[in-house]
């Protein structure tokens, strides 16, 4: 049986995994899964205790993107029959920053479709995110594409703290699933990002027939971009989309993926994102042994757990969520 608590000890001393043991991971027996997340566990609980962060997305505008990504319903080659829609009116976006704080969510994300934000999008966001900051104070993550500086510049000024921008896969398996811009792309945004003074939320997507050693690949260019918090997607196939049969992940696979992720990643945010629900299932309680952080209130596209649901898992669980703002008091 393989030692995880040697990986273990490698995490808490920051020493990374040889590719050979990432595998082992990878590829361990399903019946070794307790004492894996066992180890992780104690890398997760020696940097973030039994706390959960919870975090909600609003999808600020809905369809109509230029770019193939394979895996997404809102992709220029989708036929999925989601909602359409140009960007929120600014109350929207608001309303919908009070909904994520009557859910103990620590962070807001705004995230819209297309390839980059118009001028005009980031005056809107800039507009509804001064407005938010105002009465609310609640950490804002903006999802808008591909960036320049410039614009990065303009949502730091309005309040935003945090830009996503996911890797999503390995480099060499990227246009795979995309060819309308390149993995060097994606750099570039987080670069730009981060020389904005925003802090950096960067993960992946599991599940899109990539092999093991593209998540390693993942894992260990994420390694290099250092992010504040990396999101976790295991895919939730959509009719309509090109990867809409690939739909092949095990809840224990899900779960050796995270563990992977916190060894890699030993102080790092880790959140079980889109996916949790349909891919983990009955054991979606066990991701929060490596992972320290989950959505509510739903996806982009997809429905997802509401938050009274995700606070009672957590409770039952004995762990408890973590808000650093000073919540509105309920009227």
């Amino acid at each position: 049986m393989t030692d995880f608590q040697r990986f273990a000890d490698k995490a808490l001393q920051d020493e990374s995994l040889t590719r050979d043991e990432c595998l082992a991971v990878l590829q361990s027996s399903d019946d070794d899964l307790l004492d894996l997340l066992h180890a992780a566990f104690r890398v997760r609980s020696r940097y973030f205790g039994k706390t959960v962060r919870l975090q909600m997305l609003q999808n600020a505008k809905s369809g109509a993107c230029q770019e193939d990504c394979h895996y997404c319903s809102q992709s220029a080659v989708s036929t999925a029959p989601i909602e359409r829609y140009n960007l929120l009116p600014q109350k929207q976006m608001v309303e919908g920053a009070r909904q994520a704080a009557a859910s103990k969510a620590q962070r807001y994300c705004i995230v819209i479709s297309g390839r980059s934000p118009l001028d005009r999008e980031i005056d809107e966001i800039a507009g509804a995110v001064r407005a938010i900051k105002q009465e609310i104070p609640i950490q804002i993550c903006c999802s808008l594409g591909l960036m320049n500086e410039g614009q990065a510049k303009r949502l730091k000024a309005a309040g935003v703290d945090r830009v996503n921008h996911n890797l999503n896969t390995s480099e060499a398996f990227h246009a795979s699933i995309c060819t309308t811009h390149t993995f060097q792309d994606r750099l570039a945004t987080i670069k730009n990002a981060r020389t904005a003074g925003l802090e950096i939320c960067s993960g992946g997507i599991v599940g899109m027939g990539e092999q093991d050693e593209d998540l390693i690949d993942l894992a260990m260019a994420l390694r290099e971009v250092e992010p504040d918090s990396i999101p976790l997607n295991t895919l939730h196939p959509a009719a309509g989309t090109p990867l809409e049969h690939c739909d092949h992940l095990t809840p224990q696979r899900c779960l050796k993926v995270l563990c992977l992720f916190r060894f890699l990643h030993p102080r790092t945010e880790l959140r079980v994102a889109g996916g949790r629900e349909h891919n983990l299932r009955s054991l979606q309680p066990l991701a929060l042994y490596p992972a320290d952080s989950l959505f509510v209130n739903g996806y982009l596209t997809t429905p997802g757990a509401p938050a009274p649901e995700v606070w009672g898992m957590i409770e039952d669980l004995g762990f408890k969520i973590e808000v650093d703002y000073q919540q509105p008091v309920a009227g």
